[in-house]
């Protein structure tokens, strides 16, 4: 009887252990591709959204007369510090406006970077504001969130224009063991709409799709595998499951010995 029961645990522990390993499959990234290859990969122009903090910055061949159309506290000293020119910068209001010194309310939400900066130069021309007029237009708050199965998730902002969802994952320190690669979601609010994908990380078929690039505000979840999911019910815990058999062992040999 007491060979049975230790046979039993026995067959238990090993059946514990072996659903939670993880095989070298599981972990390895882009399983298909193929090496000496190109391939295009689709960047879409980043749409200005609400709530963004833009940097813009209005020149022309006399630099004085184009000093009322910027910030007065950009005039003269050059700032290179992130977060004192996102202070400093135009955060883009509920309506879907910013307010440019003597141009006044500006449109911008929907529209791309370049555009805003044509229909800028636009206005200060048509107005007979300045002539040639340059005006320059960044995004100065972008940022991603990442969560699930990283080693350190977060909320992380960036100043590349373009940042790859890799890189992204690399911000957050890449997956943990436990991450299944193969389910990594993305949740992506653009004009109005929020859009849900999975991509699978052990191909490279999202190497040409428009979840490539990751844009401001997108949100990375990482699914736990089987093993990870495992492993956090109460006996799922190998020391748990080692203890509960340490303890049934010992009951089992003093109801035998009596």
């Amino acid at each position: 009887m007491k060979k049975i029961i230790v046979k039993i645990i026995c067959i238990y522990i090993v059946s514990a252990a072996l659903v939670g390993c993880v095989s070298k499959k599981d972990l390895m990234y882009f399983q298909d591709a193929q090496t000496n290859t190109t391939s295009e990969t689709t960047m879409e122009p980043l749409h200005i959204e609400v709530n963004d903090i833009l940097s813009i910055k209005i020149s022309a061949a006399d630099p004085i007369t184009a000093l009322p159309y910027n910030p007065s506290s950009s005039s003269g000293v050059a700032i290179n510090n992130l977060e004192v020119m996102k202070l400093q910068g135009y955060l883009v209001s509920e309506e879907g406006m910013v307010t440019i010194p003597v141009l006044g309310k500006v449109s911008v939400v929907g529209k791309t970077l370049g555009i805003l900066e044509q229909e800028i130069v636009e206005k200060l021309e048509s107005g007979g504001h300045l002539i040639s007029p340059t005006v320059s237009v960044r995004l100065l708050n972008p940022k991603i969130t990442v969560l699930g199965e990283v080693k350190a998730p977060g909320t992380y902002t960036y100043t590349e224009q373009q940042v790859s969802l890799p890189q992204a994952l690399g911000y957050a320190g890449d997956l943990t063991i436990n991450g299944r690669r193969e389910d990594v979601m993305l949740i992506r609010e653009e004009q109005g709409k929020r859009t849900v994908v999975k991509i699978d990380m052990t191909a490279t078929d999202f190497f040409t799709s428009p979840y490539y690039y990751v844009r401001q505000n997108d949100i990375i979840y990482v699914s736990p595998n089987k093993a990870k999911v495992f492993s956090s019910t109460v006996v799922g815990s190998v020391a748990t499951v080692l203890s509960a058999a340490s303890v049934i062992l010992s009951a089992v040999v003093l109801i035998t010995n009596n």
